[in-house]
């Protein structure tokens, strides 16, 4: 397990270093989150199938591949469309001011870092594909299950979301439609959500696995960095310079991360 786990470290610092010529060629940041995404699908398919113990992937190894490829094609188109119809993303922008006149070289560190953090996520991925009990199980059917789930809200997040910012009516507004009206951020919501697939996937009831507590590290990372990191917090200052006391009534209302009913269901529509 060890050295699987150091290949996967290995194989996410040479998809980034890809990644960073990429963008360098494009001169749009963008796509290095693009890359992120497939490799990490990429990365975790080929190490849940890598055989450990057993000279051919089991049910559980295959589910797991499936599960980590179509959440890497899901995200990874919806941030793809994102990049060739919009300017660059604002953070990559900001970094090309505050690094000139070496964006580049701060750049091809800074993915480095992002390849070790997406290789830590990635533990929970190897570590529930290569969970010894027999299966699959119903724990592998409920992590599945889950996984799914996060799949289908983050995406019809995204797409409630993306209709009502292209309906004219609605600029200057702030989207409290369907999932927005239960949480100011669905969309991170069920990111989150999709890693709890896991440690469900890594927990063996039939004996000790004690690399099953590896499995908890993707979903308490994922939390920490969406919620307190650099998902909500930034993204809600950047809301609130631009939308000022609007925006502030929808704080006032609607739950942070985990949907909840909105305080006052009668001030949802605004005016």
């Amino acid at each position: 397990m060890i050295g699987l786990l150091i290949a996967v470290f290995v194989a996410m610092a040479v998809c980034m270093a890809v990644g960073w010529a990429f963008q360098a060629w494009r001169h749009n940041g963008g796509w290095t989150d693009v890359f992120w995404t497939f490799s990490m699908g990429l990365v975790g398919a080929l190490a849940s199938l890598a055989p450990i113990d057993q000279p051919r992937p089991d049910g559980r190894q295959v589910l797991v591949a499936i599960l980590v490829i179509l959440w890497s094609l899901r995200l990874g188109l919806h941030i793809r469309k994102r990049v060739l119809t919009t300017p660059e993303d604002a953070r990559y922008a900001r970094f090309r001011q505050d690094w000139a006149p070496h964006f580049q070289r701060g750049m091809f560190g800074f993915l480095q870092i992002q390849a070790a953090a997406g290789a830590l996520l990635l533990i929970s991925v190897v570590v529930a594909a290569h969970n010894p009990a027999p299966g699959p199980s119903l724990l592998d059917l409920a992590g599945g299950a889950v996984l799914i789930i996060a799949i289908l809200g983050e995406g019809l997040a995204d797409s409630q979301l993306r209709a009502f910012s292209h309906t004219k009516a609605n600029r200057g507004k702030v989207c409290d439609i369907g999932l927005w009206s239960w949480s100011r951020h669905p969309n991170y919501f069920f990111e989150w959500l999709g890693w709890l697939a896991y440690p469900l996937i890594a927990l063996d009831l039939s004996g000790p696995y004690l690399w099953a507590l590896g499995a908890m590290i993707a979903p308490m990372a994922m939390f920490w960095i969406l919620r307190f990191g650099t998902g909500v917090p930034p993204l809600e200052e950047h809301m609130l310079a631009s939308r000022g006391d609007v925006f502030r009534a929808y704080q006032a209302r609607v739950s942070p991360f985990f949907p909840l009913p909105p305080r006052n269901p009668a001030l949802l529509q605004q005016g």
